[in-house]
């Protein structure tokens, strides 16, 4: 949480704890992040994480379902490589197989986060890779299976 924490402030950001009509928000007009008090320390870390990645991406706003849609899909995604490291997440799916739940609940995050991992995943036969990059040293991180 401390991370967060800190990209909050550095970012110029203030986080709320307040209902709302959804579990959390983001208000670029204000600069605040909202979360919905009584949440599991889990869904409060994922959904700040996920609402952070809207500000420093800078979403806006909108009515067009489609714009929307893209712009959870990324928030996810960038919360995600923020929470989970590759090496946790590799740990998490061989004791846990592909259960996004069981691996969900290790890794200290939402569901949601875990399924935004998975997309970020590129395998070829043995090997995985995270993070595709240009140019040389093209992945942030490979892994290859026993």
């Amino acid at each position: 949480m401390d991370q967060l924490l800190r990209l909050i402030d550095a970012h110029g950001l203030h986080l709320i704890e307040q209902p709302g009509p959804s579990r959390g928000g983001y208000r670029p007009e204000t600069a605040t992040i909202r979360v919905t008090p009584g949440q599991s320390a889990r869904t409060t870390r994922s959904i700040i994480a996920h609402e952070l990645g809207h500000a420093v991406l800078g979403h806006e706003p909108t009515t067009d379902p489609a714009v929307r849609a893209r712009q959870e899909l990324r928030a996810d995604e960038w919360a995600a490589r923020l929470l989970i490291t590759p090496e946790a997440y590799a740990e998490a799916e061989e004791l846990r197989g592909a259960h996004a739940a069981s691996m969900a609940f290790d890794l200290g995050v939402a569901v949601d986060l875990v399924l935004a991992y998975r997309r970020l995943l590129h395998r070829i036969g043995d090997t995985t890779y995270v993070d595709a990059r240009m140019g040389a040293g093209q992945w942030a991180h490979r892994a290859v299976s026993a």
